[in-house]
């Protein structure tokens, strides 16, 4: 039985689909589409009870949250080398997995979703405000990030070829868009995804999703 990748077009969950491509793996990927609220669906909770993607089914098991899929991934498919086995360098770049996850991603949640955070309007404007002010800067630090891998070497964050924090990074440079953050504001970062984005696997990906990298709506 293969494996079934559930995702939602420009979520988290273009990680895995990422790590899936370039693995070359055999997998059905099911798009989930959350303005239709298909997360929330009977069908959809009997595979995620967290109505979260992505969730990740291999047989009769099914894996969810990115930091677990990231893993299981890698251990499926040891000969992509995705993680690190030194342990100084498979620390770092859980260290990274993580500050994307548990920092940059809920920065973000609080733009995009700041009805999660309380039903007061005026609120919602402030944390929104806020939280743009800090994800910027969170992306200032995702640049640094990709600066100190190039100062070493390296084309990318987590190893000698593309691979999930790269398209972690993309995802978060992609979603800064929609605070109407230019991605010219970070030039690094922007070549940087630009270049993750022209990776075949990538590319292929992103046509899957319909993706586009800048997401402002244009001037006039």
């Amino acid at each position: 039985m293969p494996l079934k990748l559930y995702y939602a077009t420009g979520a988290c969950s273009f990680v895995p689909h990422v790590m899936l491509e370039l693995a070359g793996a055999t997998f059905e990927p099911v798009a989930v589409k959350l303005h239709k609220a298909e997360h929330l669906s009977p069908e959809y909770l009997a595979i995620n009870p967290r109505a979260q993607v992505p969730a990740l089914a291999d047989g009769g098991e099914v894996i969810t949250q990115i930091m677990a899929i990231v893993t299981y991934i890698d251990a499926r498919f040891p000969e992509s080398c995705f993680i690190p086995k030194e342990p100084l360098a498979r620390a770092r770049f859980v260290e990274m997995l993580a500050w994307m996850n548990n920092t940059a991603h809920p920065t973000f949640t609080h733009i995009f979703k700041s009805e999660k955070f309380t039903d007061d309007p005026a609120a919602q404007a402030a944390i929104k405000r806020h939280a743009t002010g800090q994800y910027r800067l969170l992306l200032g630090e995702l640049q640094a990030l990709v600066t100190k891998a190039r100062a070493a070497g390296s084309d990318w964050l987590g190893g000698v070829h593309c691979g999930p924090l790269d398209a972690y990074a993309l995802t978060l440079l992609r979603w800064g868009t929609l605070a109407s953050i230019a991605p010219d504001d970070h030039p690094e970062l922007w070549a940087h995804a630009q270049r993750t984005a022209q990776a075949p696997a990538v590319a292929r990906v992103i046509e899957r999703e319909r993706l586009r990298l800048d997401m402002r709506q244009p001037a006039g």
